[in-house]
């Protein structure tokens, strides 16, 4: 019989790091995929040396146009099938869209849009054939306009949207699909996005290995959405009282905060 693993981008840092540790410490074996291989290398042999069989390793930037193409012939040589994918790998860039670099936010859509579109498809077939489940890593940013943060707001509401129809349309098959939807998490994320400290966010985070357990276990529930925290879990319910209007400028100040 294949072997089964699951499947986890961007697992070298941050949420990714902790989804690959509740995996791997619920039996999953595992294949790792991020751009920084030494960061994936010591990922994979603390796992093994906690969890037992040592993960697939496989550094490679989901930016570039023939990822997929990696990361499946990497499977294959390994003689792998995947019953679980996580396409957790995503980024952002803070900062008016028209002051920013182009290319740089188009490599947002190219990370958080094609490769988490181009994964959810090419290995649907090995999720069907295997009962298993599509976690896809979204935001609470993908319920809202996000002027400051503009292309990654959006991008991030086709991943709600996308995994919403997946979920629908690959449920008769068998298939678990949640989208996961988490506010702030101190993560490197900030750092690289160049998000300012100027606003405390304290009441919406939540600590990257509390999002990690509550996405494994809505998935392996067959959940929906998870939004992990009480503030988090408000936010869609009461956007429906609020004009988009008003929600735009609110955001706008908010992330004016930030800077």
């Amino acid at each position: 019989m294949t072997e089964r693993v699951t499947l986890i981008t961007g697992a070298s840092a941050g949420i990714g790091t902790e989804l690959a540790r509740v995996f791997a410490a619920n039996g999953h074996r595992l294949a790792l995929t991020a751009r920084r291989a030494d960061r994936l290398e010591a990922l994979a042999n603390e796992l093994a040396a906690t969890c037992g069989k040592k993960p697939i390793v496989i550094a490679c930037d989901l930016q570039d146009i023939d990822a997929g193409e990696k990361i499946a012939a990497a499977l294959a040589a390994e003689g792998v099938e995947l019953d679980n994918l996580v396409n957790n790998a995503g980024f952002g860039v803070f900062g008016d869209a028209i002051e920013r670099d182009r290319v740089e936010q188009v490599g947002i859509v190219d990370v958080n849009v094609r490769a988490l579109t181009d994964l959810s498809l090419r290995f649907a077939d090995q999720l069907i054939r295997n009962k298993g489940g599509l976690l896809n890593v979204g935001s609470v940013a993908g319920f809202l306009p996000g002027p400051g943060m503009a292309v990654y707001y959006a991008s991030k509401a086709y991943v709600i949207s996308l995994t919403e129809a997946l979920r629908a349309e690959l449920a008769p098959r068998g298939v678990r699909v949640t989208v996961l939807c988490p506010g702030p998490v101190p993560t490197e994320f900030q750092a690289r996005a160049g998000v300012g400290s100027g606003h405390d966010t304290a009441l919406l985070n939540v600590p990257a290995a509390v999002v990690a357990e509550q996405a494994y276990r809505g998935l392996m529930a067959n959940k929906r959405a998870v939004l992990p925290g009480l503030g988090i879990k408000i936010v869609p319910f009461a956007l429906r009282f609020f004009p988009r209007g008003f929600i735009l400028a609110a955001t706008s100040r908010f992330q004016r905060q930030r800077r």
